[in-house]
């Protein structure tokens, strides 16, 4: 067949042999040779043929439309093999974006021609598609604005239509609401507005039966209708200034005190709402099971998006607070799929960065919550933003987003009845004790959960958040070294030194004191005074002093040991590593490779525990896979904004054995250099401040440290990959790491201090213990153990859930190292090996069962 016919081959259908029939078929020859010869970049609107149409009456333009969608109907399996049912719809969409001469019963003859047949069992959209439906639902809408009715027979039509898509997603929740809009714009003028939500869920259920509550004659109805009505056009990115105002001028309508507590319910709602795994519906063989993630019925994220976007002017602490939680939970990752509502995560973060100072402090709390690295960014936008609308630097903006839950000195109360409540933050650790007439309870009193149940949930939930806010901000500060910020005197004393939380965290702190003059002081606080490294009184600071986090690596080691010192003799333990901090030094082989450091390459790390400690010290970094990047080198970077610096931890698939999971992606990862970049040039790494040198290799010795496989002891004996067992076994027992030399110190105090010191030494780079059965090397760095007098290996893996046993009423200067704990249970454990039970620990010690 000539290519010419060939691509007008849908018009065959078209054998009406009456004049006009045989004009319209005509032009539409003459359209699709247009079409066929157009170029990419050609839009249909400007073929000269097309353009010819426009200048006709809107009656010719109604008829030719109703000849494209016969030819379309009557399109063959191969016309819609090749195509022509889509070039014939693009066609007919350009016309609907017009004006046509149609009657009602010429759109009703169009959604025949469309498919559009209601009887069971119900079509899905693909149905009909590529029929341009909502473009001529629009056509529909404005006959119906001109005429101000419709005839029974187009209402019951559309009446059908609304059930059928009510539900729908995408293409169809946008079809359901432009005919609620339709029925609604030709109904009486005291009938109710038509809203109607897909049941496929509880928010979906509560939508309706509020909707199914309201009093038709009550003046807010049809103010509420229309608002949740606007919410279901919430179907983009952020709202058009249009959708924005409907919504406002509901809002204005219902009364801003009513929509407040409303919407706020259905957030709490949403936010408890779990996150499903159901079967398909179409798969009924018990034998066999497809599952799917449910969170929200796709319409009904739709409405939520809405409700989020309506409330952002109304929002108040309570309102603020709920929203940070939800957007927490929308980023939540479905394994295999990706975050469980990112589109309602996103309007979340839009509407808290809308409500001004508040809105981004809440920002500022959950962003440590959220792990996606495309999130972080928007969530960095909108701070920034902030922070230049306010006059305030991105760092000022999180202090101000702290907040102090009514704590002094660590402790906040409320009367309740007879009893007082009290919330305690000590030591890392919050917790509510309670007493009666001055004595002390061990649990809240049975009595009050009836009488005051709202005020111990509430307390409940301020728990929580003290305890989130108070990890929150240590980590923060933890990484706050390398940015070397200055803090003035006046911003310290209110945001750090005497706020209800950070203050837990500020005090046990080392400070330098930035003087005018260029002089400064180091400084803790200790017995209600400042004092330096010997313990000495110092004076309280000018109000012109800056106080920045001292770093060991500011001053000499016996300044160092002097602070040590100090700490242990008052017994004061600080809430992150800072006295006891590992200092990273260039070393002379990295002075001679100049750009770039091999100190932590050739380690083999488990990718997803690297990616997630990356991401919790602020690198981003991506999951490689075996289906894209998997055979290059990839890398985690950390920006230095302070410093104009980029850091750079590369890294490499390990294709060994098909070493992927079921999603793709690869399993393990090899370490490679450590660079600094400025810009897209490297920086020469004795350019680098020593601070910051030391705390980002301390970093990626963190993630060398805790995700290599040599730290699992059971990777070897599960298979692991054979091809690096002899890495595995040279790390597990190989030489000390700064972490594990830190370990060490600590333990060479500790244990003579505890009840294993009497069996126990610290010898080389291993904790000996002497059991009964055997004697037992503990290695300092991996927490892995030889048994003498043959090196055998023995496995034990540790119950990370469990306390550590005997060392809970050890100080340490330090919160946090779990390894550490695991090396002091395995000894305690080991010392006593005569009375393990663990028949798995009883045969690789050659003890004899009882």
């Amino acid at each position: 067949m000539p290519a010419s016919k060939s691509r007008t081959a849908p018009l065959a259908a078209l054998n009406d042999a009456s004049p006009e029939a045989i004009e319209m078929k005509s032009v539409l020859e003459t359209l699709l040779l247009e079409y066929a010869a157009k170029s990419y970049f050609t839009k249909v609107n400007e073929l000269p043929a097309f353009q010819a149409v426009r200048t006709q009456s809107a009656a010719y333009q109604g008829r030719l439309a109703l000849a494209l969608a016969t030819a379309m109907s009557r399109c063959s399996d191969d016309d819609r093999r090749i195509g022509h049912k889509t070039t014939l719809a693009e066609l007919l969409s350009a016309l609907m974006r017009g004006t046509l001469g149609l009657g009602e019963a010429d759109y009703l003859r169009l959604f025949q021609l469309y498919g559009l047949d209601f009887s069971p069992p119900k079509p899905s959209y693909y149905h009909y598609y590529p029929f341009p439906v909502l473009l001529t639902l629009a056509q529909v809408s404005r006959l119906a604005k001109k005429q101000g009715q419709l005839t029974p027979l187009l209402l019951d039509f559309l009446t059908e239509l609304l059930d059928y898509t009510n539900g729908g997603a995408g293409e169809v929740g946008k079809i359901s609401v432009k005919v609620q809009e339709i029925l609604n714009s030709v109904g009486a003028a005291e009938a109710v507005p038509t809203v109607l939500f897909a049941d496929g869920d509880a928010f979906g259920q509560q939508l309706s039966a509020f909707v199914g509550g309201l009093a038709p004659a009550a003046p807010a109805t049809a103010a509420w209708l229309r608002l949740l009505q606007a919410c279901q056009k919430a179907s983009g990115s952020q709202p058009t200034a249009k959708l924005q105002k409907e919504m406002e001028t509901a809002i204005a309508a219902i009364g801003p005190e009513a929509v407040r507590p409303q919407v706020r319910a259905w957030l709490e709602l949403l936010a408890a709402l779990p996150v499903q795994n159901r079967p398909y519906e179409d798969y009924e063989d018990p034998s066999e099971y497809y599952g799917r993630i449910v969170f929200l019925h796709d319409a009904n994220v739709i409405v939520a998006k809405g409700l989020i976007w309506a409330v952002q002017p109304l929002a108040d602490e309570p309102l603020l607070h709920l929203l940070a939680n939800l957007a927490v939970k929308c980023y939540g990752k479905i394994p295999g799929r990706g975050p469980v509502a990112a589109g309602l995560g996103n309007a979340c973060l839009r509407t808290l960065a809308g409500n001004g100072l508040p809105g981004v402090a809440a920002l500022a709390r959950v962003r440590s919550r959220i792990k996606q690295n495309n999130t972080q960014d928007l969530i960095a936008r909108y701070i920034d933003q902030a922070s230049q609308a306010l006059g305030v630097s991105p760092a000022e903006i999180e202090d101000l987003a702290v907040p102090g839950f009514g704590l002094e000195n660590g402790r906040a109360e409320s009367a309740l009845d007879e009893y007082t409540a009290a919330l305690v933050l000590a030591n890392g650790k919050a917790e509510v004790q309670w007493r009666k007439a001055g004595k002390a309870l061990k649990t809240a009193p049975t009595a009050l959960k009836a009488t005051h149940a709202d005020d111990l949930k509430a307390m409940k939930a301020a728990l929580v958040q003290v305890q989130q806010t108070y990890t929150a901000q240590r980590d923060r500060l933890d990484r706050s070294f390398v940015a070397e910020r200055r803090i003035p005197g006046p911003w310290f004393e209110t945001h750090y030194f005497h706020h209800g939380l950070m203050a837990a965290l500020t005090r046990p702190l080392i400070w330098r004191q930035h003087r005018p003059d260029g002089t400064w002081q180091d400084v803790l606080w200790l017995d209600n005074q400042w004092r330096g490294a010997q313990g000495q009184p110092l004076p309280a600071p000018a109000p012109d002093v800056e106080f920045q986090l001292w770093h060991p690596v500011l001053v000499s080691t016996a300044e160092v040991l002097a602070w040590r010192a100090l700490l242990e003799q008052h017994q004061l333990r600080q809430p992150l590593k800072q006295a006891f901090r590992e200092v990273y030094l260039l070393t002379p082989p990295e002075e001679r490779t100049a750009t770039y450091s091999n100190r932590m390459a050739a380690h083999i790390l488990k990718q997803h525990q690297f990616n997630s400690l990356a991401k919790l010290r602020g690198w981003k970094y991506s999951l490689m896979g075996a289906y894209d990047k998997g055979y290059e080198t990839d890398q985690a970077t950390l920006e230095l904004p302070a410093h104009n610096l980029r850091a750079e931890f590369w890294v490499s698939e390990v294709n060994a054995d098909d070493a992927f999971n079921d999603t793709g992606i690869w399993n393990y990862v090899s370490t490679d250099q450590v660079r600094f970049a400025r810009g897209s040039e490297p920086v020469p790494l004795p350019e680098i401040a020593p601070l910051v040198f030391s705390e980002v290799m301390r970093d990626v010795d963190l993630f060398v440290g805790v995700a290599s496989v040599a730290n699992d002891p059971a990777w070897r004996d599960n298979g692991g990959l054979p091809a690096y067992r002899n890495y595995w076994e040279s790390y597990s027992f190989g030489e000390l790491g700064e972490v594990a030399k830190n370990r060490r110190l600590a333990l060479e105090r500790l244990v003579p201090r505890l009840k294993i010191g009497k069996v126990s030494e610290i010898r080389d780079k291993f904790l000996v213990v002497r059991g009964k059965v055997r004697t037992y090397k503990i290695h300092l760095g991996s927490g892995n153990i030889l048994m003498e007098p043959n090196d055998q290996y023995l496995c034990i893996v540790p119950d990370r859930s469990a306390k550590t046993m005997g060392a809970t009423d050890v100080f340490l200067p330090f919160e946090g190292d779990a390894v550490l704990s695991i090396i002091l249970s395995k000894a305690l454990l080991l010392m006593d090996d005569d009375q393990i039970t663990d028949n798995t620990i009883i045969r690789q010690i050659g003890r004899k069962t009882p």
